[in-house]
């Protein structure tokens, strides 16, 4: 049998004020505000005594799956506003020097395998992203953004239909958050 109800409880860390406005949850640290949607209609989440409550009638494998995935963007989002989040990206070029800039929020990256054309890349407000050659750093405080500008860059210069073992130009991660990537 199913249980009744099933109440799930997150602690919020201290320094950190978490606000629910109608399934819009935000989360205000020392780096910033970070924002997000968690709308479940067999799910109540509430903001109670320093600690988030979720609580579900008859919870099925979709309402818990809901509940610890909700549970981990939070998390995401805490360490995101306490820490901030930062992934490291290497410039490979071993055929054709290539050239990485930023201006105007705008990563451009030329003579990659000898093209003629720049590739560029639009980097999305509330990300900063540096260049220090060889290596490209992007930091924000939202972890869904952040990773997503540096798999975005990791793309940008991307050749498809040539084996990577061969030919290793590129911009690849080397760092995600404090973790190597070997």
């Amino acid at each position: 049998m199913k249980p009744a109800q099933m109440t799930y409880e997150v602690a919020i860390p201290e320094k950190i004020t978490v606000t629910n406005d109608h399934g819009v949850f935000k989360v205000k640290g020392s780096k910033g505000e970070v924002s997000r949607a968690f709308i479940f209609p067999k799910i109540a989440i509430s903001v109670q005594d320093n600690k988030i409550v979720f609580t579900a009638k008859k919870p099925t494998k979709r309402e818990k799956a809901a509940i610890y995935s909700t549970e981990a963007h939070l998390k995401n989002m805490f360490h995101g506003v306490t820490n901030g989040v930062t992934y490291k990206l290497k410039i490979c070029s071993g055929h054709f020097p290539m050239k990485v800039t930023l201006k105007n929020g705008i990563l451009e990256v030329k003579n990659y395998m000898g093209e003629t054309v720049p590739r560029t890349l639009k980097i999305k407000p509330g990300v900063e992203v540096k260049i220090a050659e060889p290596e490209i750093t992007v930091t924000g405080i939202d972890k869904e953004l952040t990773s997503q500008v540096a798999a975005a860059i990791e793309q940008i210069a991307r050749r498809a239909d040539f084996d990577r073992r061969i030919f290793q130009d590129g911009i690849y991660i080397t760092n995600k958050d404090g973790v190597d990537m070997k």
